[in-house]
């Protein structure tokens, strides 16, 4: 058994999103993003499939050049290789779920971008 949480030591960063690995298990990781308003993800697209799960704030997830609002409470999922972007209204706190086989560095790597 393993016991965590996303919503301690929340702390934002002035410049981009922060990304977390808060939890792996034998099939999945668990990441946090921590926005800032404003903050955005560029469009992207992962290997597998992944769920989105919006735990605090406001964000436009755009799919195709679709935007879609979600708000705390929302969660999404998205199948593999398909474009997809995240930009604040709010402070938001995020939980991003990748299958075992995915890497969590993949996601870093887009957040500094």
């Amino acid at each position: 058994m393993k016991i965590a949480s996303f919503n301690i030591d929340v702390e934002y960063n002035d410049r981009r999103p922060l990304t977390k690995v808060i939890l792996e298990t034998s099939f999945s990781k668990e990441i946090r993003i921590l926005f800032k308003k404003g903050q955005v993800m560029k469009e992207h697209k992962t290997p597998f499939p992944i769920i989105v799960h919006i735990l605090e704030g406001e964000l436009d997830f755009g799919i195709l050049g679709i935007s879609n609002r979600l708000k705390a409470g929302f969660i999404i999922t998205l199948e593999g290789k398909v474009l997809h972007d995240l930009t604040a209204r709010e402070d938001s706190i995020v939980r991003l779920t990748l299958l075992k086989m995915d890497n969590p560095e993949r996601v870093e790597k887009i957040a500094k971008n």
